[in-house]
């Protein structure tokens, strides 16, 4: 039940609903009673058992009333009034079931419990006879660990079992009986288990008769059908045999099972053993469907494989019943006689001819269950034979079934096998024949022919099912084939005459399929299979056959019916479907069925009210009862079964059932919601109509359960066999009516589904608000609106009239039934309105819903949410109504245009989509300026201007159409300015109103075309929304076809007044692309762009920053070579810095050139790499050439300074070699020695004179070889050392263009030339439109990155006179700008760095170099310290001392050499003078510093190779002996040490212990970047030397530098620093040249004595 929420209804009167009235059963004339004592309340749910019955209120209680002997106590076991059921207080319960003497109800939390009788352990006790009050039953699933509870959401209870369906859609059962479906002999089963063989099927509902069950089973998707087997699953003999004879072949299927046992009703109950009997030919007719479907369609939806049903609706006529009863009679004898083989060797030759393998029939369980091959299920009945007809295969069929005779016993009940289904027979469909069964009488044509056709007519209409894949002419045949029977000697059919009549063409029509997600998540599948299982011996379980079933079968001619609800009376079933029809199977004792008094063991429709009508069922012992639909939408009751007779009644006393369905007036009780049927009563569910809320309800349910079944009707009568026609008509409106057939089906289904889910609604609480129509409007709206698009857009393109003469045929011929569907009652209406008309009708459904909703929006309190929810989807639904009214009437404007339009361009023009809103021949439009004989022809479509002249015509899209009135002062014209990207041009109107009429409709239709297809009023408003004018700014697709540049270029972006503007994506038909910003119609912002490039079959590609048009800005460009540059470019050129990446390291030539671009060449400082010849030069450059002062140094150690001409040494030049050999003199080549020249050797001597040769392999020298005196001081020979750089580029020279590129982003021409606050600007647009493009990408900016960025934007102030703080301020922020790329000073640091890498890495990491890199450095901050002043006006110049703003605390605890206590009087603090080296090395240096550093290794490395040998030769030594050795005074030699909080004494073997603290300082120095950082680690050690030396004096002391260089000497032994050289010169080169005479200074002076002493000290 739909009880989920527990408010009480809302609707005034709620007390006036869930009234209970009991009924007696087959009485009719009494009146009921109504049952009262459950405090007032309303009653949700109702059942009823044997002579009990239980009640669930709204407010979660259950009340038992009737005979309960189980209960203990006396007055209880016949109680008066309704019994509360205390053992469930607390609980709320949403649904309860009763069987015969047991009863069952599920609380919320999917709990069941279970009272009663429980002899056959129906209550899930173990040796209980009776459950007096409500249990608990535990269900776990076994196969889950660990074991959860499963939550249950319906439950059925039969005579001796209960099934419950839990919340994941398993069935579990308990009790006695084969009808629990489990594979288990040992009952009662006491554990609830579940039924294994329809596990993974989604299981919908369960029913429970007195010994079988029902489920009603979702369909499965059409992959997981299962092939049918060949063999027998028991014994592994072929299924079928085929003997082939001469021009003949037999085909036998009468294979019997050695291995199977024919159950009676006793053995069912205990032994799980196999049922096997003849089959019949239900299975194979069904097969035979999935042939013809299969063969033209691969992959079918299941609906369409399962919809292909072979059993019908019998006739009315009574032979038939009494073939029926006949047929029951003959089991016995016909039990093992096997299966006709005749039969069967059509099917198998058949199934042989087929490539597809045949569908199973019953899904076989794969454990040990009963076995279904194709022979079981068999309805030992025959069917009556055929009449003649004028098929050659009939007239075949007849002359053999005369000649058997006798033979034909019994009629063939369920599925007979269509032969011609089988074979796409067409030909017209032969009628069933009443002959009597058994009479043995020839078979001949009975009957007249009209009535035969007119009742296989009806029959092949009942029921059809709106499936989604269905060959239509498949089905149609089916009707009449239905009972075709296959007598004894038709296994002589020649095999070519089956082979002729199969060939017959067929064409399978596909309906979309139907499945819609979101409407099949929302409401109930119509996609429904029914299983059976238990005893058969009524025919109860519906497979034709009166045997028992251990496991579910399905029953298959209910597949595709739509069954939504299954009901188990006690020996007979009933199947209430979508379209309101009642299927009814098994005894029909007392005329329970409601058809013909003969029992059925197939489902047959139920003749109650006419056939449908029906929305609820129930069914008792051996009666039953339908809730039908009424003409005043007040439900009617039918019964249908026994009855009881009264006195006075002429009724004779053998006759105890009604001969049909009898309605009971129950019409002054009120509105029937449910009933529930017991033994002697059933019992009633009313409420009351109070404000015509409950009436308004049932309207809704019952028109929409109408409307389904007259969808359906258009469906199967018009659709399908208009589609199925060969031909239809041209392939464009064939895919049209196509598609409107899908729109159709879709939206029939939606109906069906919403109509199924107002009946379980109606069973329900009633709330407004749970509504589906209300909750879920959308899906609706949607439906029809995709709908009514398809059936306009057919109509537009000329509709039905275009259809093929055998269509229309067809139409024709059916013209009363097209006029009975459409409800048009003029007889002289025309066909295609008649048609029109039919197809529109579901438009008209809408206005229902709105007029209900209001209807039921008067129920409320106009304060109440349910009566504003109701009124705002009520006007919903009517706007939708309106504008799809609208919309028809524009497809017929529309339509009568085309028929007036000259041919040729309708063609061209004529769209389903498009429309015409307006046209200049009835509104008069011209062109101004036009010539004097020119036509202009303005025509306006919903998505295009038209502009037809003479013979030819332009379309403008109106997505990319600007238009604007001129004004009539200005132009003294009434006109229109019309812009498209290509064209301008001005419309002329007559007069200002037409102007007026005119600019509004381009407006709107613009505003629409930009809006998209969906211009559905909002919700809730009226149609006479003001509009607004289309925006200037837009989003189109657009191809070029005039601009030379763009031609068939297609735009696809953002749009401003014709132009493209914003981002924007331009693709050219070569393969040209663009993608990224435009501006005025041209590239320009950021962006990327491909170019193809056929001869290498790869593309360039550029990704950067544009400027009208051209690559312009800083970007990376990569060529299909396989270079790759990036760097600045302007006017499509490589101009400014930029690093070109050339060939890969196999190439031929991998070089890399990085440096200053002018125009597309190489100009200015550059370095290149040539990694092949192991060269790197760096120097200047002029037209892509080496020109002016240049270095190379090599991998070999060559290093060259001079001159450079066309790429080449030429002039003055220094070479040095690795072992110091030094030539100054003039070049001629790379190389190449040639005129005057000094050669010095690396002793000293040199060669003057003049050289000629190429360096390394003999050189002719002329000239003259010194010798210095050996007495000349050493102090002159590195003087050429000195010299070098000299002929070098001078560090300021170098990489201008990337300083240059940093003061233009700035907003200055030349450096420190421009307005500080613009440039302020402009790094704040640089942040932010960097951050903007970066979002798109958020893996390039970390989390840190993004938070710098947003403290970025904010420009620093600085107020007032300049002091330590600010400085310190703008310390932070250029360590914050150099960590973002995005920031002109951060953009600069990242390039200088990589430039200096490259510059310094590999070849370039040449010792001789090191001078050229420190120069470099100090060159950078330099240049950078400008930028950082024009930034900060307020930053002193270099040099200058920033006053203190308050004065530092003086005490010192030792000074070092000097008395005073301070020394800041000589040697200012650092960083609070100002320097470029103090402010900006803590920035650059650490990011230089591995090619720095790597440059003084090697150039030290000779000195270092001295000092270590040394350090380690003296680290030998124990701590005492190289204090004495170095001569350290005694008094600071350590005596204790503290270790780990204990006092040691220093031993003559302690080793690396004392002044532990100063050396793990100074060791620290590796680990800093910047001087003035190691400076304060010195300072730090000297500090913590003073802090020991303390602690061992205990006094206060002044060092002397004689004192305190042997400690400080043994501190730097101990720390063992490899590198102290390069450290040493690192600080000296670097060093704030102020700090030289300060303290640090005098420190720094110290560690660097101690350096050069350690290399000169030697061990005695």
């Amino acid at each position: 039940m739909d009880a989920k929420t527990r408010s009480s209804t809302e609707a005034e009167g709620s007390k006036e609903r869930g009234l209970v009235h009991i009924w007696p059963a087959g009485s009719f004339s009494v009146t009921p009673e109504r049952l009262l004592g459950c405090g007032g309340k309303t009653v949700l749910q109702a059942a009823l058992g044997i002579k009990h019955g239980v009640l669930l209120t709204e407010d979660g209680q259950v009340y038992s009333f009737g005979t309960l002997p189980w209960r203990h106590e006396a007055a209880e076991i016949c109680p008066s009034n309704p019994l509360l059921e205390h053992a469930l207080a607390g609980h709320y319960v949403v649904t309860v079931a009763t069987g015969s003497y047991h009863s069952g109800a599920v609380t919320e939390s999917g709990t069941v419990y279970m009272w009663g009788e429980n002899s056959a352990g129906q209550c899930a006790v173990a040796n209980q006879q009776y459950v007096a009050e409500p249990q608990p039953v535990s269900i776990s699933d076994s196969e889950s660990s660990p074991l959860l509870a499963v939550r249950i959401l319906q439950l059925a209870c039969g005579e001796e079992h209960t099934l419950a369906l839990s919340i994941s859609r398993e069935i579990w059962a308990w009790g006695t009986g084969c009808q629990l479906g489990l594979i288990t002999s040992a009952f009662p089963v006491t554990k609830p288990q579940k039924v294994e063989h329809l596990a993974g099927r989604v299981v919908l509902q369960v029913a429970c008769g007195a010994s079988h069950s029902l489920a009603l089973v979702q369909c499965l998707p059409s992959q997981d059908l299962k092939p049918v087997p060949e063999r027998c699953n028991q014994c592994s003999q072929l299924l079928m045999t085929m003997t082939d004879k001469e021009d003949h072949v037999i085909i036998s299927d009468s294979h019997c099972c050695p291995l199977g046992v024919t159950l009676c009703e006793s053995q069912a109950e205990n032994h799980a053993s196999a049922a096997i009997t003849p089959s019949s030919l239900d299975a194979l007719g069904n097969q035979a469907d999935v042939f013809e479907s299969t063969r033209g369609e691969k992959e079918l939806p299941v609906a369409a494989e399962l919809s292909a049903t072979s059993v019908q609706t019998t006739s009315d006529d009574a032979s038939s019943s009494q073939l029926d009863m006949m047929g029951t009679a003959e089991i016995s004898s016909t039990r093992n006689i096997p299966s006709y083989p005749d039969t069967q060797a059509v099917n198998e030759y058949l199934r042989k001819l087929s490539d597809h393998p045949v569908r199973e029939e019953a899904e076989n369980s794969a454990k040990s269950v009963p076995c279904q091959p194709l022979v079981e299920e068999a309805v030992p009945h025959l069917h009556s034979p055929p009449t003649t007809s004028t098929s050659a295969l009939n007239s075949l069929v007849v002359s053999c079934a005369s000649a058997v005779g006798v033979r034909v016993a019994a009629t063939y009940e369920a599925g007979a096998l269509s032969l011609k289904k089988v074979m796409n027979f067409y030909s017209t469909a032969p009628c069933e024949a009443g002959a009597q069964a058994g009479s043995g009488s020839p078979l001949g044509p009975e009957g007249p022919k009209d009535s035969r056709e007119e009742q296989v007519k009806q029959e092949s209409m009942q029921g059809k099912k709106s499936s989604s894949l269905v060959d239509i002419r498949e089905e149609e045949s089916e009707g009449g084939s239905r009972r075709l029977s296959l007598p004894g000697l038709l296994s002589q059919v020649s095999p070519r005459l089956l082979r002729k009549a199969a060939r017959v063409k067929t064409r399978t029509v596909v309906l979309t399929p139907t499945y819609s997600g979101e409407a099949d998540a929302l409401l109930p599948s119509l996609r429904t299979e029914v299983w059976t299982w238990g005893k058969g011996k009524e025919g109860q379980l519906g497979h034709g056959d009166v045997l028992p079933r251990l496991q579910p079968l399905c029953v298959k001619c209910l597949d595709g019916k739509e069954v939504i609800y299954v009901e188990a009376g006690g020996y007979h079933s009933l199947a209430l479907t979508a379209k309101s029809q009642v299927y009814s199977w098994g005894s029909n004792t007392a005329g329970q069925l409601g058809h013909s008094d003969s029992p059925t063991t197939v489902p047959r429709l139920a003749k109650v009210n006419g056939v449908s009508g029906t929305w609820s069922v129930t069914a008792g012992p051996d009666y039953s009862l339908f809730l039908v639909d009424t003409e005043d939408f007040q439900p009617g009751l039918y019964y249908s079964g026994r009855q009881v007779p009264t006195e006075g009644d002429s009724l004779p006393e053998s006759q105890s059932g009604t001969k049909s369905p009898v309605l009971l007036s129950c019409h002054k009780l009120g509105y029937i919601s449910g009933v529930t049927a017991g033994k002697d009563n059933f019992l009633t569910l009313v409420d009351k109509n109070i404000m015509g809320y409950i009436a308004s309800l049932h309207e809704l349910a019952t028109t929409e359960r109408r409307f389904y079944s007259k969808l359906s009707d258009i469906k199967s009568q018009v659709l399908r066999p208009l589609l199925s026609l060969e031909n239809l008509g041209p392939a464009s409106t064939v895919q049209l009516l196509q598609e409107v057939a899908s729109r159709f089906s879709k939206l029939c289904y939606l109906i069906g589904q919403h109509g199924t889910s107002l009946s379980s609604f109606l069973h329900g609480r009633k709330e407004a608000r749970s509504l589906v129509i209300l909750k879920h409007a959308g899906l609706f709206l949607d439906s029809y609106t995709e709908y009514c698009t398809s059936i306009t857009n057919f109509v537009v393109m000329g509709g039905f009239q275009l259809l093929a003469k055998p269509a229309i045929d067809f139409l024709n011929k059916n013209q009363e039934l097209l006029q009975g569907l459409s409800e048009v009652n003029d007889e002289n209406t025309q066909l295609m309105e008649i048609l029109n008309t039919l197809f529109f009708l579901p438009i008209g459904r809408l206005h229902d819903y709105a007029k209900i909703l209001l209807k039921l929006a008067t129920c409320f309190e106009v304060t109440a949410p349910e009566y504003q929810k109701l009124q705002d989807a009520s006007s919903c639904y009517e706007c939708l109504a309106l504008h799809l009214g609208r919309k028809r009437k524009e497809a017929e404007y529309t339509l009568g245009f085309w028929k007036t339009f000259p041919g040729k361009m309708t063609d061209s023009l004529r769209k389903p989509e498009r429309r015409l809103l307006c046209e200049s021949s009835n509104r008069a439009l011209s062109l101004q300026h036009a010539g004097r004989f020119s036509v202009n022809w303005f025509i306006l479509f919903n998505d295009a201007l038209v502009h037809a002249q003479f013979s030819t015509h332009h379309v403008f899209p109106l997505a990319t159409l600007w238009v604007e009135p001129l004004s009539e002062e200005a132009s003294g014209v009434n006109g229109l300015k019309v812009t498209t990207p290509e064209e301008q041009f001005t419309l002329v109107s007559s007069t200002p109103q037409e102007k007026t009429k005119w600019l509004r409709a381009i407006s709107q239709a613009v505003d629409q075309a930009l809006r998209g297809t969906s211009d559905l009023p909002p919700y809730g408003s009226g149609s006479s929304l003001p509009r607004q004018d289309p925006p200037i700014s837009r989003s189109a697709k657009y191809t070029f076809y005039k601009d030379p540049r763009l031609k068939e270029a297609t735009y696809d972006g953002r749009w401003l007044s014709g132009k493209p503007h914003g981002r924007g994506v331009l693709k050219w038909p070569d393969g040209k692309m663009y993608s990224g910003m435009f501006r005025n119609g041209l590239e320009d912002g950021y962006g990327e762009y491909r170019i193809p490039n056929k001869a290498l079959n790869k593309e360039d590609q550029y990704v950067g920053h544009w400027k009208e048009g051209k690559m312009c800005g800083q970007g990376i460009y990569s060529y299909a070579s396989g270079e790759v540059f990036e760097g600045c470019f302007q006017d499509n050129m490589r101009h400014g810095h930029g690093l070109l990446r050339s060939g890969k390291l196999t190439s031929s030539s991998p070089s890399m050139f990085i440096g200053q671009w002018v125009m597309d060449k190489k100009a200015g400082y550059g370095v290149f790499d040539d990694i092949t010849r192991g060269e790197k030069y760096m120097g200047m450059w002029q037209d892509d050439v080496c020109q002016g002062n240049g270095v190379v140094v090599t991998q070999f150690g060559l290093y060259y300074e001079g001159n450079f001409s066309l790429n080449k040494m030429m002039g003055n030049g220094v070479l040095l070699s690795e072992d110091d050999t030094i030539y100054e003199g003039e070049f001629s080549d790379d190389w190449n020695l040639s005129g005057k020249g000094t050669l010095t050797m690396p002793n000293g001597d040199y060669i003057e004179g003049f050289f000629n040769g190429e360096w390394g392999s003999g050189i002719k020298i002329t000239g003259s070889y010194f010798k210095p005196s050996l007495y000349e001081s050493d102090k002159d020979r590195p003087k050429v050392f000195r010299k070098l750089g000299n002929l070098a580029v001078p560090a300021d020279e170098k990489w201008k263009a990337v300083f240059d590129e940093c003061w233009r982003q700035l907003g200055c021409e030349n450096p420190g030339q421009g307005d500080v606050w613009k440039a302020w600007d402009n790094i704040a647009v640089a942040l932010t439109t960097n951050r903007r493009q970066h979002r798109d990408s958020p893996e390039i900016l970390s989390r840190s990155q993004t938070q710098t960025l947003e403290s970025l934007e904010f420009i620093p102030h600085h107020v007032g006179a300049f002091s330590v703080e600010k400085y310190e301020g703008i310390k932070k922020y250029l360590i914050k700008a150099c960590d973002t790329p995005l920031h002109p000073l951060g953009g600069l640091v990242e390039t200088l760095v990589a430039v200096y890498r490259m510059t310094y890495v590999g070849v370039g990491a040449n010792r001789r170099l090191l001078q050229e890199a420190v120069k470099e450095i100090k060159s950078y901050l330099k240049r950078i310290f400008q930028l950082v002043r024009f930034l900060f006006p307020e930053l002193p110049d270099e040099g200058s001392t920033i006053p203190l703003s308050t004065p530092l605390p003086t005490e010192r605890k030792a000074s070092f050499c000097t008395g005073k206590s301070d020394s800041r009087s000589e040697s200012p603090e650092p960083g609070y003078v100002v320097t470029s080296s103090g402010l900006l090395l803590p920035v650059l240096l650490p990011r230089l510093y591995p090619p720095l550093f790597m440059l003084y290794a090697l150039d030290n490395d000779r000195e270092e190779d001295v000092y270590w040998e040394c350090v380690l030769r003296l680290n030998k030594q124990p701590d005492t002996a190289l204090l004495g050795f170095l001569g350290v005074q005694r008094k600071f030699w350590p005596v204790t040490l503290a270790a780990l909080g204990e006092s040691k004494k220093v031993l003559p073997t302690t080793k690396d212990a004392c002044f532990a603290s100063a050396v793990e300082c100074l060791q620290q120095i590796s680990t800093t970047f910047t001087p003035s950082d190691k400076l304060k680690v010195i300072q730090q050690t000297f500090e913590e030397i003073s802090q020991s030396v303390l602690a061992t004096l205990q006094e206060d002391f002044l060092w002397s530098m004689d004192d305190l260089f042997p400690v400080f000497l043994y501190v730097v032994l101990r720390a063992r620093i490899r590198n102290l050289g390069s450290e040493v010169h690192l600080i000296e080169d670097l060093m704030d040249p102020y700090l030289q005479h300060g303290e640090q200074g005098i420190m720094f002076t110290t560690l660097k004595a101690c350096y050069y002493q350690i290399q000169r000290e030697k061990l005695n």
